[in-house]
């Protein structure tokens, strides 16, 4: 994500004219400042707002401006009275996870210039849907939307989407750009998705019954793959602790007796169980030491990086388990 946040405030520096003489950029849900630090970097002002107090000290003491509070439409009327109002408002995968949407709305539509923008990614609903990605929905993640649920959300804030570009990321997320009504021309890119999701039957309940048969159909699949694996003889382990890995081996109904173990990178989850099913998470290195036949690939959206990490255990025969966007072997 380093990398893709790079790029995304390489692109808005070069091409925003008010951040060429400093400008202001405000981050809603700025974490450890990994995005703001590429403004900071090229001396634009710029404000961060994350409500967890250890994260914001960690950008704190990198030198990232940082408010130690929610984002809603009272903390920007402060912000504004003491800084001023801000050029560019960023909302990277954090907007979706927030209940009060409009609250944020109205927080955004008080905070930014007249022909100020507001950036939002967030993993897109049309790519959820066409995946099967059932594992994108837990409690953490309030909205999973698509470019007609932006659009409808944000109007009555007084702001209107005028620019769409689809990311990579996250098993397949959008950009939405959105701004004060009238300030700015809105890109083909616009018209050319909310068409596409009315074609596609993105408002149709006959879209998400037919989604619901795919992701019981998997529910049904997984568990009856692993029994067959495991029923001759092969060891089953997990890649990736991740909500997705919760989600799944709750709503498939897996435990220990299906999978040994899931393997993580992350050193605050070595150690501890999965939640509910009590499923052990190891280390990397035990992965590549014991290097199990079968993994279920529960990090599908990093695959690209991660068969590149483990391709050694590839080449010794090492199999994915696929559930996305149906139960497979590859």
């Amino acid at each position: 994500m380093s990398n893709h946040f790079s790029h995304l405030a390489r692109d808005l520096i070069q091409n925003d004219p008010t951040l060429k003489d400093g400008g202001f950029v405000i981050e809603i849900g700025s974490n450890d400042g990994t995005l703001l630090q590429n403004f900071a970097k090229a001396g634009i002002n710029h404000l961060g707002f994350e409500p967890s107090e250890s994260v914001a000290n960690v950008a704190k003491k990198n030198g990232i401006n940082t408010d130690i509070s929610f984002f809603n439409s009272e903390t920007a009327s402060l912000i504004r009275q003491k800084y001023g109002p801000a050029d560019i408002i960023l909302g990277a995968n954090v907007i979706g996870h927030i209940a009060e949407i409009n609250d944020i709305g109205s927080g955004v539509s008080s905070l930014l210039k007249d022909d100020g923008i507001f950036l939002i990614e967030a993993v897109y609903l049309g790519d959820m849907l066409l995946n099967t990605a059932f594992d994108q929905l837990y409690d953490e993640h309030v909205f999973t939307f698509s470019g007609t649920a932006v659009a409808n959300a944000f109007h009555k804030h007084g702001l209107e989407l005028i620019n769409v570009e689809r990311q990579s990321v996250h098993g397949g997320s959008m950009r939405y750009t959105l701004a004060p009504l009238g300030s700015h021309t809105c890109t083909a890119a616009v018209k050319n998705l909310l068409d596409e999701e009315k074609n596609r039957g993105l408002n149709n309940s006959a879209t998400y019954i037919e989604f619901r048969q795919r992701c019981e159909a998997i529910r049904r699949d997984l568990p009856l793959l692993l029994s067959e694996i495991s029923g001759m003889g092969h060891k089953i382990v997990g890649y990736g602790a991740t909500a997705k890995s919760t989600t799944v081996l709750n709503y498939c109904g897996l435990g220990t007796n299906d999978i040994a173990w899931i393997q993580d990178s992350t050193k605050a989850k070595q150690g501890m169980l999965s939640p509910q099913t009590l499923v052990p998470i190891v280390p990397p290195e035990y992965f590549r030491e014991v290097s199990p036949e079968y993994a279920v690939l529960f990090a599908w959206n990093h695959r690209d990086e991660i068969e590149m990490l483990e391709r050694e255990w590839r080449k010794k025969g090492g199999k994915w388990i696929l559930y996305i966007p149906k139960v497979t072997v590859a």
